[in-house]
């Protein structure tokens, strides 16, 4: 937890019994990744303490996009892409209301957004806003030298008004979210006591970082996110098996459900065991994504990976067809193809700082080419990533 609005009044309506409340998801792409693993599981652990929970999909505030947390304009999307990625997510957000039942909602706010008059909602609603107040939110602060364009700047006024609706339809009391939302929250809060002389309530929580204070989810091979398609279940759990050791229990204890004295147990493990307790994470997260069938296999198939056997099917694999393999083909391409660079200059740099290996063969040179024997070997990328190379 990072900041609460009101805390002690909070506590007292947690006493009287259950609430409703709500997090929102804007649908900027067709998947959520690891750093929005936090509200997730924030809202998931509220389920399971009885209350009702809301998942916000933000089909509407995604046409304007939020300005929170970013130096420049987000890029509009089209409303079918926006319909795209809102299914994407969903299905995501679904994952972690199943303790919820018939309690949970999942909700689109393009349905009442876009309905609306401008010119009534500048009436009823923006009235309510000081652009003072506004320019001194953080959000908006931190893009004035930069620029800030007029739609963003109405991105407040629409999360506010999110919040009305759902305290009027739903009887929703409480919104949780990232500490980038904190302005976009109290906004809600100020407009529901005023609008409708209520009490409601904020709290975040802070953004995941790492121990080294890298954002929660970076890689050199780019983001971790939630969807197989885009980060398959065996990289999802080698990442959060090879996450720093200072990390792992409080990375335990905010993303899994693992009872407090279990965690406590492996925090206490060290050096080598210190992996037993990485090993528990992983495996939870990714059951958690993609079931406890997936996470016995990827786990399964990175013991064999690093355990020296190296056979499992679970392992991922990228497929070069023969004839191109034996016409050259980079070492930097098969990386790039596999997904174990972003870029074919980060892949050189990878060869650079001599981290690459193709089965027992260390790579040194940038314009090195895939061998015909290579067909099935092990592709590396440090101590932590591979793919089985498949020539077809």
């Amino acid at each position: 937890m990072q900041q609460v609005s009101d805390v002690d009044a909070l506590a007292e309506r947690l006493e009287r019994g259950p609430l409703a409340f709500y997090v929102g998801f804007d649908a900027t792409a067709d998947s959520l990744h690891v750093g929005s693993l936090v509200p997730l599981m924030a809202m998931a652990h509220l389920a399971r303490a009885g209350h009702a929970p809301i998942a916000l999909l933000g089909g509407g505030t995604t046409m304007v996009g939020d300005p929170s947390g970013k130096t420049e304009m987000r890029k509009l999307l089209t409303i079918e892409d926006i319909g795209r990625n809102r299914q994407g997510i969903e299905k995501q957000v679904r994952l972690f209301l199943r303790d919820a039942g018939e309690l949970a909602r999942v909700v689109d706010n393009a349905d009442w957004l876009l309905p609306l008059n401008y010119i009534t909602f500048l009436r009823d609603i923006g009235r309510h806003f000081s652009v003072n107040r506004m320019l001194a939110a953080e959000a908006y602060k931190a893009r004035l030298e930069r620029g800030l364009s007029f739609i963003e700047f109405n991105y407040q006024l629409l999360q506010a008004y999110d919040f009305l609706v759902l305290r009027e339809r739903h009887d929703c009391v409480l919104q949780i979210g990232g500490d980038d939302q904190w302005g976009n929250i109290v906004a809600g809060i100020d407009l529901i006591r005023r609008v409708r002389g209520q009490e409601a309530y904020g709290l975040t929580f802070p953004l995941l970082t790492t121990a080294t204070g890298a954002k929660m989810g970076k890689t050199a091979a780019g983001a971790v996110w939630l969807d197989a398609a885009r980060t398959r279940p065996y990289d999802l759990f080698q990442y959060f098996v090879n996450v720093d050791d200072r990390d792992v229990e409080r990375f335990l204890k905010l993303l899994t459900f693992e009872p407090m004295e279990r965690i406590a147990e492996l925090a206490m493990l060290e050096g080598a065991a210190k992996r037993e307790a990485k090993r528990v994470l992983a495996r939870a997260v990714t059951a958690q994504l993609h079931g406890e069938e997936i996470a016995a296999e990827v786990d399964a198939a990175a013991r064999a990976a690093f355990g020296g056997e190296g056979q499992s099917a679970s392992i991922p694999s990228v497929t070069l067809p023969r004839a191109q393999v034996e016409a050259s083909v980079k070492v930097i391409d098969a990386l790039v193809a596999g997904g174990l660079a972003p870029s074919k200059s980060a892949a050189r740099r990878l060869i650079e700082q001599g981290g690459v290996r193709v089965g027992d063969r260390k790579v040194t040179d940038i314009d090195a080419a895939l061998l015909s024997d290579d067909d099935g070997k092990l592709l590396h990328v440090g101590k932590k990533h591979l793919r089985r190379l498949i020539f077809g």
